[in-house]
């Protein structure tokens, strides 16, 4: 699949993909392979701070938050609806109990800016540099049905990315 730079105030992404397609999101270091990914399909796109941002809402249970912890940078990947299998792998099985990255048949490739890797069938990659995280705070919900989300009071954390690239098939392209 080829792809191609876009600036990133012409990507034509929005919340709708987020729910829809899901994402991959990617944290850690290509090399020496440590990495994880996961699936999301929570998330918000944006500008704050006069910069275009992702942010992505981690539990403390998922191994990849380790790598986010860790590191400087994630990656979100949208891959075609052939993938659907792939990705419900990588959201349903951790990466402390294996290799699930490569039970899924997905091909991690170095990003083009930011350590943390990538996946060569994505039809778009988008390369974040994080700027800012914060612990979801239960007293701050106005709508008491948002709790329904934490039966195990497994609270989020939101970690704000700067988009300082994407790459993808012209589709992408405003």
């Amino acid at each position: 699949m080829e792809h191609y730079d876009i600036p990133v105030r012409e990507l034509a992404f929005d919340f709708s993909t987020i729910g829809s397609r899901w994402l991959v999101l990617t944290a850690g270091t290509f090399a020496p392979r440590a990495f994880n990914s996961m699936t999301i399909s929570w998330g918000s796109v944006g500008e704050i701070w006069n910069k275009p941002f992702f942010q992505a809402v981690v539990r403390p249970s998922r191994y990849t938050r380790e790598f986010l912890e860790k590191g400087d940078s994630f990656t979100l990947c949208v891959l075609p609806p052939a993938y659907k299998e792939a990705m419900s792998l990588l959201g349903s099985k951790s990466g402390r109990n294996g290799d699930k990255i490569a039970e899924s048949g997905l091909k991690a490739m170095a990003s083009r800016i930011v350590a943390a890797p990538c996946y060569e069938e994505a039809e778009l990659v988008i390369e974040c540099r994080k700027m800012y995280w914060q612990d979801l705070d239960p007293a701050h919900f106005l709508d008491p049905g948002i709790e329904a989300n934490y039966p195990d009071k497994d609270y989020h954390r939101a970690y704000f990315g700067e988009i300082v690239a994407a790459s993808g098939t012209d589709t992408w392209r405003k």
